[in-house]
């Protein structure tokens, strides 16, 4: 199926969804305590999102303090974001899309699947900012022509305006 239809249904059936359990659950309890309700779960999901997410933070800089790749970590603080995203949506389906996901078990079989079923391309790009040690600066003062090629004046500043690319050199005056 083409993602321009998927993309379209959801556009679709997702509010359609919503409004049925809105219309449903309003029938059965009410008006005022189905807003509460609905507010409620943003305001619950907004305090679960901070709890896992400075959690999840500390065990992805500890990774990180002992050398390895957070990649577990980083998946699951997709899932929590969007989880918290769910649930800020107002609507009890995607309340029950973003409860689900705060449940680390689940997250996990969702990371899993992801794995086996999704392909991760790597890509180094180069902006052209690299210092001679490495490191990436992007402080115009410390920007130098050496990034250009032009090895003569390694470390003299230069204007950002002169190096861009996109300079209009035509309508500058020399």
């Amino acid at each position: 199926m083409p993602l321009g239809l998927i993309i379209l249904a959801c556009f679709i059936l997702l509010p359609t969804i919503e409004i049925y359990l809105f219309i449903e659950v309003g029938s059965v309890i009410g008006a005022i305590p189905t807003i509460l309700l609905t507010v409620a779960s943003a305001a619950a999901g907004t305090y679960m999102l901070r709890q896992q997410g400075l959690s999840l933070l500390m065990r992805m800089r500890s990774e990180m303090e002992a050398g390895r790749v957070p990649s577990h970590e980083m998946m699951h603080g997709a899932m929590i974001v969007f989880a918290g995203l769910m649930l800020l949506i107002p609507g009890f389906f995607t309340d029950a899309i973003g409860l689900l996901l705060f449940i680390p078990p689940l997250r996990e079989a969702i990371g899993k699947f992801l794995a086996r079923h999704v392909k991760v391309q790597n890509i180094h790009v180069n902006p052209g900012y690299r210092r001679q040690d490495g490191t990436v600066d992007l402080n115009e003062d410390e920007w130098t022509s050496s990034r250009h090629g032009e090895d003569d004046e390694p470390s003299r500043p230069r204007n950002p305006d002169q190096i861009s690319p996109w300079s209009d050199d035509d309508k500058k005056p020399r």
